[in-house]
C-alpha cells in the first residue's frame, strides 16, 4: 500500500448550531493520489478540509496525518507547514497590502531569508501566469486574479499535499485551463473540492461523493 499522507477514522463533527455534518467518516489519502471531493452544498467538505489542517477539531475519531496522530493544536503545526489550503473565498487568505508580500509571508514564516523569499515570489508568480503582479495592491485584483495569488501563497510554501477548496471559483475559461495544465504538472497529492465536475474528471485519480456525513465512490 502507498504510504498514506492522511487517515481519519470514525470522524464525527458537527457545527455549532448542532447541525451533523460527518457521520463516521474515513477517509485515506496516499502520496502521489489526486482525490476529486463532490457533495451538496452544506454537505460538509469545506469542513472536512479544514479538520485535517486542524482548524476545526472533530467530536469524535482519530486524525493520523503524516505519520503521526493529530490531537492538540501543537500537533496541527507541521500539518500546516505540509499541507497547502487554498480557501474558497481568495478574500479570506489574502492580508498583505502586495502581492508579493502576501507570496513571501510563508516562506519568510517558515525561516526562508528574504532574498530566498524573493526568489520564491518571482518563482512562483510566474508558475501560475502572473508575472510582473509583484508590486500590484492585492485588494484592488479581479476574482480571478486574486485566486491564482492565494494558490500562489500556498504553492510558496512548497507543500506535499493541497488541498483545494473550489479553485475555479471566478476563473474564465482560459485562465480555468492554464490551472488545470499547472495542477496536473504538480508532484503532490491532492483532495479537490469542485462543484466543476469536468476540472475535477480531469485531474482527479479517484472521485469520492461526500454524503450524509459519510464518503463513497462517486
Amino acid at each position: 500500500m502507498s504510504e498514506r499522507l492522511f487517515d481519519l477514522r470514525g470522524i464525527y463533527y458537527a457545527h455549532a448550531n448542532g447541525r451533523r455534518v460527518l457521520n463516521g467518516l474515513d477517509f485515506q489519502l496516499a502520496v502521489g493520489e489526486r482525490v476529486g471531493l463532490l457533495g451538496a452544498n452544506g454537505s460538509g467538505k469545506t469542513t472536512l478540509l479544514q479538520l485535517l489542517v486542524g482548524l476545526y477539531k472533530p467530536l469524535a475519531g482519530e486524525i493520523e496525518a503524516f505519520g503521526r496522530q493529530r490531537i492538540r493544536e501543537n500537533d496541527y503545526r507541521e500539518v500546516r507547514a505540509k499541507a497547502g489550503l487554498l480557501f474558497q473565498d481568495p478574500d479570506d487568505q489574502l492580508f498583505c497590502p502586495t502581492v508579493a508580500e502576501d507570496v513571501a509571508f510563508g516562506p519568510l514564516n517558515l525561516g526562508k531569508s528574504r532574498a530566498e523569499a524573493r526568489r520564491i515570489v518571482h518563482d512562483t508568480l510566474a508558475m501560475v501566469g502572473l508575472q510582473g503582479f509583484t508590486e500590484r495592491i492585492t485588494h484592488q485584483l479581479s476574482g480571478g486574479e486574486k485566486r491564482l495569488v492565494a494558490l500562489a501563497t500556498v504553492l510558496a510554501m512548497q507543500p506535499a499535499v493541497l488541498l483545494l477548496d473550489e479553485p475555479t471559483n471566478a476563473l474564465d475559461q482560459e485562465t480555468r485551463t492554464r490551472l488545470l495544465w499547472l495542477l496536473e504538472g504538480l508532484p503532490q497529492a491532492m483532495v479537490i473540492v469542485s462543484h466543476d465536475r469536468e476540472f475535477v474528471a480531469q485531474l482527479a485519480t479517484r472521485t469520492l461523493r461526500l454524503e450524509q456525513g459519510r464518503l463513497t465512490a462517486a
